[in-house]
């Protein structure tokens, strides 16, 4: 029988690279791969469909499946995570000291919906009892002008959100002091150059272990998704891309633990890991739905709560029913 050929875009991590070099088949499958940055991957997926498998924002993921439903199904291959405290930068001359001084602030953001947003968000209202309606928020891109929302917004008038000018960013609008804080998966440009600004948590490395140890979660970023329409005439798809994806990551571990030769560019890797792994257990980047039962618990709860979502998704809503019956290789 000829395999189904089918088109892949993903970033090239290092958990994903033996799809993407050929060390890992999908089972039944000839994979055309297409690496590419996130971003670049979630824009053509969401807008042109443009791929059979691809990386997916969470966030912009359960906003379009909550309504007219996305033209994708999940697999729960969640290739992209971080802790997110280290993304809150601030104007240390506003009389912010802490999580709960942002009551009342302005707050950029690249994307109101961008699950890193949608993250903190929660953590903040979580952990330190700051409510979204509480702040006000200016979207626009972070260091070039004009960026949009992926995904449609629908929210209510207490939520303060508006555009920044399309020819100005929120680094510069943080700088200048139009704004008080920025949440951005990356640094702006005027964290390096302006002494006024920092991070909100400075160490904020033990303010993310600290959250592991009280909540168990590793914040989820990115799933795969997999075109439906392909999906209903090829059911076994969605187990052998999970497969797949699950494979290349015990390639990645395996890889983290060699100490005759480095894999990584770093003197002390395995210790790094080590670290990780006493705090987080021996499958610290874990995949599958049971496995991550308290963070898709929590990212449905935000995407709702936050009027992202039109109503509270459950993990049937978001996940092929294939990959429900598989159990931890």
């Amino acid at each position: 029988m000829a395999k189904l050929t089918i088109s892949l875009a993903c970033c090239d991590y290092d958990r994903t690279r033996a799809i993407f070099d050929g060390r890992v088949a999908v089972d039944g499958c000839e994979v055309v791969c297409s690496p590419m940055p996130p971003e670049e991957a979630f824009h053509r997926a969401f807008k042109y469909q443009e791929f059979d498998v691809t990386e997916l924002s969470f966030s912009s993921y359960m906003n379009v499946q909550s309504r007219d439903g996305s033209p994708y199904i999940g697999i729960p291959a969640f290739v992209s995570r971080l802790f997110r405290h280290s993304s809150i930068y601030i104007r240390t001359d506003r009389g912010i000291k802490g999580p709960e001084d942002l009551k009342g602030k302005t707050i950029g953001v690249p994307e109101y919906q961008m699950t890193a947003a949608m993250w903190v968000r929660g953590i903040l209202k979580d952990e330190y009892g700051v409510n979204p309606e509480e702040c006000h928020w200016r979207n626009g891109g972070l260091e070039e002008g004009g960026r949009e929302e992926r995904a449609p917004l629908h929210l209510p008038p207490e939520i303060d959100l508006q555009s920044i000018p399309k020819d100005e960013t929120l680094a510069q609008h943080l700088g200048e002091g139009k704004l008080d804080a920025v949440i951005s998966a990356r640094a702006p440009s005027t964290y390096h150059s302006d002494p006024n600004i920092d991070r909100l948590f400075p160490d904020y490395k033990t303010a993310e272990q600290a959250y592991f140890q009280k909540t168990q979660m590793f914040p989820i970023m990115h799933l795969v998704g997999i075109k439906r329409s392909i999906v209903e005439k090829h059911p076994w798809l969605p187990v052998n891309v999970y497969n797949a994806f699950l494979k290349a990551k015990e390639i990645c571990y395996e890889e983290m633990t060699e100490v005759g030769h480095l894999y990584q560019t770093t003197p002390w890797p395995v210790y790094e890991l080590e670290q990780v792994r006493n705090l987080m257990g021996e499958d610290h980047w874990r995949y599958g739905i049971h496995e991550n039962a308290r963070e898709i618990e929590a990212m449905t709860r935000y995407s709702f709560e936050q009027h992202l979502s039109a109503r509270k998704l459950g993990p049937e809503d978001l996940f092929a029913e294939s990959v429900f019956e598989l159990t931890k290789l």
